[in-house]
């Protein structure tokens, strides 16, 4: 039986992982704070299904120690480094936690890593936020890192500690360019979920209105459920490699909005106010990514289309305030 660490199992990405690696007959090991522990039901409320299922291990990621001991008692055979700082917002605001957190707990995690178990295949989550201020579109793994956010800064540099790993230890190592992934599970502080949510509480008669920034920004957006799996395949491979898992499509806020609220029968025009504060700067060229070479030496490509993840993530939402009506 293999055994996976995911370090950042109670998020939106770890838990689908999670679950999806159990179906495979994983031993399941995840690494969450201290505090998930000491508050389960409110922070480790997205794997609460499988919490029996698996084995949590408490730490920090900028803490070398705690890391250390965690791998070196479960020795795993893949290791998914999934924890950040990852909305970027936040990041913005505190960008001293987020570069502490996703880059020297990138380089414990790597070098915790290489001293115990050397043979581990690893999977460190980029993000199309590497990109940036792009010149091209479609994006692929030849696309020139150009970051425009502390966050993809960051970013950008994990990937380099991993390829160096990669390069100079001969560490198994890949990186996913994942563009926007969303879910029932995603946080409420991102704009999709702000919005499933906020259609669900007005169809309840739950709120009136939502306020949103610029609702003509497109993004590639695809499933986070799918895109899990092309992590896993990723490390099944013979040697590692770096792949853009993405939708190779492009919607709008306003598309978003427009398929949520027919699910409910009714009209966005009638509930949406622009709000200047949640502008944020607009991208001359688009993230959209190419995902052909997942297609084609993975084998991967996204099952839930648009449409789908939005219906999903209202109906999940309906049901989820209906509790409060």
């Amino acid at each position: 039986m293999k055994k996976a660490l995911i370090i950042g199992i109670s998020g939106q990405d770890g838990s689908y992982l999670a679950e999806y690696l159990l179906s495979l007959d994983y031993e399941v090991h995840g690494v969450v704070r201290k505090v998930a522990i000491e508050d389960s039901s409110n922070r480790l409320f997205r794997i609460s299904k499988i919490v029996d299922d698996i084995k949590l291990h408490p730490a920090d990621i900028e803490d070398y120690s705690s890391i250390f001991r965690i791998f070196n008692q479960v020795k795993p055979d893949e290791c998914y480094h999934l924890a950040a700082e990852s909305f970027v917002s936040y990041s913005l605001e505190d960008q001293t936690s987020t570069i502490n957190t996703n880059i020297l707990g990138t380089h414990n995690i790597l070098s915790a890593l290489n001293e115990t178990s050397p043979n581990c295949k690893f999977y460190f989550a980029g993000s199309s936020e590497m990109f940036g201020k792009v010149t091209e579109s479609p994006q692929n793994e030849k696309t020139t890192f150009n970051p425009r956010s502390i966050y993809g800064i960051t970013k950008v540099a994990g990937f380099h500690l991993m390829n160096n790993y990669r390069d100079k230890k001969h560490l198994f190592a890949c990186c996913g360019l994942l563009f926007n992934h969303e879910s029932p599970r995603r946080g409420f502080e991102f704009v999709t979920r702000k919005i499933s949510s906020s259609i669900a509480k007005i169809k309840l008669g739950l709120l009136d209105e939502i306020r949103l920034g610029n609702i003509d920004s497109k993004r590639d957006w695809g499933f986070s459920g799918d895109y899990v799996k092309a992590m896993h395949k990723m490390l099944q491979k013979e040697n590692p490699d770096d792949y853009v898992i993405s939708t190779n499509s492009l919607y709008s806020v306003k598309d978003f909005l427009e398929v949520g609220f027919k699910e409910v029968d009714l009209n966005y025009e009638d509930y949406i106010i622009i709000d200047d504060k949640y502008f944020r700067p607009s991208e001359e060229i688009p993230l959209m990514g190419d995902f052909s070479k997942a297609n084609e030496e993975l084998g991967w490509s996204p099952d839930i289309n648009f449409h789908e993840l939005v219906q999903m993530m209202v109906r999940h939402d309906l049901k989820f305030f209906s509790h409060k009506v």
